[in-house]
């Protein structure tokens, strides 16, 4: 799809231009549908290229329906991860319970989407590169807001004027710092750290993961296929945020290392892993709430705006729906009724999901022993595949057509 060759019905606004920062998730899926609606759209990443690898994350309820309309959705079947099971272990290395993914995540068998982050982010990039600038290995340097648009200076040196601006830069956007303040002001702490990393697959593991657990501690091994290397991850309960470590690789290492000191299973092999390991990543689990998402003609969109927090499952998600609802929120109109549309059709659903934190999303990870046994006695009377329905947050909004934003 080229900017000439529209869908019919669609109300375009050609010659506009935006800049997008972020070449994650959300860049791209923003991208795409303003593409469609006729911007001219730059997207600038920090990165030399889009990002491969990552963890495995999900795209559920209505987000299936946005790569649908995108029609990337084979593509993504193809990559499919079909994890089978998650088994339970106790302190001591034994089986609590091993039960289907659905039944623990809320998933839906046969519908929703388990992918690997590049794969997704591989699909996104390659439904937009041939239709959008992408400035690589470059980032904005500073925004000032005018009448006639926004003038953005870049790190990379120059400087361009874009009729707005789009923060699709993640849970610790420079551009949410930029034009709304401090990431404290917004951050709602959870009161749980992690890391992620890779790690050789010595465990005989193959479409699964493994979970072990003490009252504050959890471990993981997550094996999305019969691959060399497995995915571990370390999570633990940290009442107050350790600000010191977030930006010191080396404390988050020695952070992790002391809360897991002592602990039994595979758990001192991945902090050994972990020391060696290229690709750590560490950081708090929280979520971004913000009272509105724009300033004049900058807007947020994914995580820069409202990230849910792992717990929730529903990240991806709601970077997919936000994208779609922002661009059709702007079609056709300017960019204050636009921006004001966007919020009031997207909020609710927002708000849903990341409500599902307060209806047990971290139940998973108990942090009194009285917690962990009840979870323990929950898994254990968990026998089946839950039927087909969904968690209703989901799927708590429906899309506006493209057809009818005329």
């Amino acid at each position: 799809m080229t900017r000439t060759d529209q869908p019919r019905g669609i109300r375009t606004t050609p010659g506009r231009t935006v800049l997008i920062s972020g070449a994650g998730i959300a860049g791209p899926a923003l991208a795409y549908w303003l593409n469609r609606y006729g911007y001219e759209v730059t997207v600038v990443e920090k990165a030399d290229t889009p990002r491969s690898g990552g963890y495995p994350i999900d795209v559920r309820g209505t987000a299936l329906e946005v790569v649908r309309r995108m029609g990337i959705l084979p593509r993504l079947r193809d990559v499919h991860i079909d994890l089978r099971r998650i088994t339970f272990l106790g302190g001591d290395g034994g089986t609590v319970a091993s039960v289907h993914p659905h039944s623990v995540t809320g998933g839906v068998a046969g519908r929703d989407l388990e992918v690997r982050r590049g794969d997704l982010t591989d699909a996104l990039y390659a439904a937009v590169r041939d239709d959008v600038e992408f400035l690589f290995n470059d980032s904005i340097d500073t925004l000032d807001q005018s009448g006639h648009g926004v003038d953005v200076t870049f790190r990379g040196g120059g400087t361009r004027t874009f009729d707005m601006v789009f923060g699709a830069d993640g849970t610790h956007s420079r551009t949410r710092k930029t034009m709304f303040g401090p990431e404290v002001r917004f951050r709602r702490y959870l009161g749980y750290c992690f890391a992620v990393f890779t790690m050789r697959n010595t465990f005989g593991l193959s479409h699964e993961t493994v979970m072990w657990n003490t009252p504050g501690r959890a471990a993981a091994l997550y094996a999305v296929g019969d691959h060399d290397e497995v995915h571990a991850f370390l999570n633990f309960a940290q009442p107050e945020a350790p600000f010191d470590a977030f930006s010191d690789p080396e404390a988050q290492r020695d952070l992790v290392a002391q809360v897991f000191a002592g602990a039994g299973w595979e758990v001192p092999g991945m902090l050994a892993a972990m020391r060696d390991a290229d690709d750590v990543f560490f950081d708090g689990v929280s979520q971004i709430r913000m009272p509105r998402w724009s300033s004049g003609r900058v807007a947020l969109v994914g995580d820069a705006a409202y990230a849910p927090s792992f717990l929730t499952g529903q990240g991806t998600s709601l970077a997919l729906v936000g994208a779609y609802m922002l661009a059709a929120s702007l079609a056709g109109r300017d960019h204050t009724a636009g921006f004001a549309a966007y919020e009031h059709d997207t909020r609710g659903f927002v708000t849903v999901n990341q409500g599902l934190v307060g209806e047990g999303g971290a139940t998973l990870f108990p942090a009194t022993a009285e917690a962990l046994e009840q979870r323990n006695e929950r898994l254990r009377d968990l026998s089946a595949i839950p039927e087909a329905t969904g968690r209703p947050a989901h799927s708590a909004l429906t899309l506006p057509d493209l057809m009818s934003t005329t």
